[in-house]
């Protein structure tokens, strides 16, 4: 760790966090949960929320892909998502899900704005993300696909969309 220059857990929790937060709307998979810790810790969110029916550490299943982010990443359940949404809203969040809807924006025309602050949406695996929460919605973000399935995993999408904000906000 040391050689690859990484933060220690009590280092990590006192560093400046990416103005950018997930949301796991109603993820049945722990292993996507998991991989949300994981890669949020990667890229230094500032939390998680959990909403709906979507698991919470501690979990061996989600435990088994996190490695150990569940400890670094802040998170709080909430029972739906449309509470996280109104509670990110009122703390000047810009919120955008990832879903293939009529008025999505492909993720690589998006553009952010500056000094603003970001909620990432991820929606459960087969239904995705709430109509009512897509409602509440300020940009529904889409990565552009090219083959036959209409789809991506959560885990990588969350990737993806994480990786291009980041890169887009100059956190890198």
């Amino acid at each position: 760790m040391e050689e690859l220059k990484r933060l220690s857990l009590e280092e990590y929790k006192e560093v400046e966090k990416s103005p950018i937060v997930l949301v796991l709307d109603n993820v049945r998979s722990l292993n996507n949960v998991g991989s949300a810790f994981r890669t949020g810790d990667a890229f230094r969110i500032e939390k998680i929320y959990l909403c709906g029916i979507t698991g919470t550490p501690p979990h061996r299943d989600i435990q088994k892909t996190a490695l150990g982010a569940t400890e670094s990443v802040e998170w709080e359940y909430l029972l739906n998502t449309t509470l996280a949404v109104e509670k990110l809203k009122s703390e000047g969040y810009i919120i955008c899900a990832l879903e293939q809807v009529d008025r999505s924006i492909m993720l690589n025309e998006f553009e952010v704005k500056d000094a603003e602050k970001y909620a990432l949406i991820f929606g459960n695996e087969v239904f995705g993300v709430e109509d009512e929460v897509l409602e509440a919605c300020d940009y529904v973000l889409e990565i552009p696909q090219l083959g036959t399935k209409h789809s991506l995993n959560i885990s990588v999408s969350l990737g993806i969309a994480l990786w291009d904000l980041m890169v887009k906000m100059k956190q890198f």
